[in-house]
């Protein structure tokens, strides 16, 4: 077994690699070195205080978090740990969001709202579910550990999965803890990403989910802009784009067959769709990826 000091060193390596899962393997009583100089997060970063406490700058505000508190840092934030107790026990995860963005969808967005919206001073705060955390932490540490093989990889993406669905069940609960037009915000924030996951292969305008919203398309996009950084017709594209993508790498269907399923007119129509989102043809990628399959 390793011990914690070659854990952390395990965790700089995996962090100046830019691996997509990072993490502490357990309680550790220090951060990595990287973490002590400003380094940005390739992805979304948990870390966990089991005891004492440390001071760090997150995109260059300074904060603190003490024992039974979590610290959720945001996707791409650049941290610094700046100061840490002697007593320190933390347990440290970061990881890229991107290979279960296809599953998760545009509901990994339900975590953006608060660094946006929040008179809090950051993200750290005592959830109560610092337990659960951490055991999913150690799940997925368990499945580091076996290799590359197959059951492992798929075992990962849905802890992975599930982890992430936790995250952002506790960020909407901390934001329907807000008073006023914050916490109705993001009631409505939340509300359009769950009819676009719902309608997106059939519904393509604004006008749609704004008239199920009972708001104007204008307010719709506005709303969506200011939270998520994307207007509501963006998101319908987005989630249009990963459904295809996950139809090109995961099936043998046709490009006209895809086409028929996400409501094209034609398969051409979706070509010029699909090339406008991605840069090249639905061909081309799924080519690519073959290739990087076989290679």
């Amino acid at each position: 077994m390793s011990t914690a000091q070659e854990r952390l060193n395990q965790l700089n390596e995996a962090l100046m690699s830019k691996m997509y899962i990072c993490s502490s393997g357990g309680e550790v009583s220090s951060f990595p070195p990287l973490l002590k100089v400003p380094y940005q997060v390739n992805g979304i970063g948990l870390v966990v205080c089991q005891q004492g406490s440390f001071r760090f700058t997150l995109n260059r505000d300074s904060y603190s978090a003490h024992a039974g508190e979590t610290l959720f840092i945001p996707e791409h934030s650049l941290i610094k740990i700046t100061q840490e107790s002697e007593d320190l026990e933390v347990f440290i995860l970061i990881y890229d969001i991107e290979p279960i963005r296809d599953l998760m969808g545009n509901l990994v967005l339900s975590m953006y709202p608060y660094s946006l919206l929040s008179t809090e001073p950051c993200h750290v705060w005592n959830t109560g579910e610092e337990e659960e955390v951490t055991r999913y932490m150690g799940l997925l540490d368990s499945t580091l550990t076996r290799g590359e093989d197959l059951f492992a990889q798929n075992e990962r993406k849905l802890l992975l999965i599930s982890l992430t669905y936790r995250l952002c069940s506790i960020y909407s609960r901390k934001m329907m803890m807000q008073k006023g037009a914050i916490g109705r915000k993001h009631e409505l924030f939340m509300k359009l990403v769950h009819l676009i996951e719902k309608h997106y292969m059939e519904e393509r305008g604004v006008e749609f989910y704004a008239d199920k919203l009972c708001l104007s398309p204008k307010y719709v996009s506005a709303l969506s802009k200011s939270l998520s950084g994307y207007t509501a017709q963006e998101l319908v594209f987005k989630a249009i784009v990963r459904r295809s993508i996950f139809l090109l790498l995961n099936t043998r269907k046709s490009i006209q067959e895809i086409s028929d399923e996400l409501h094209f007119p034609n398969a051409s129509y979706f070509g010029t769709f699909f090339k406008k989102h991605i840069g090249v043809s639905p061909q081309q990628y799924r080519a690519v990826y073959e290739q990087e399959s076989e290679g």
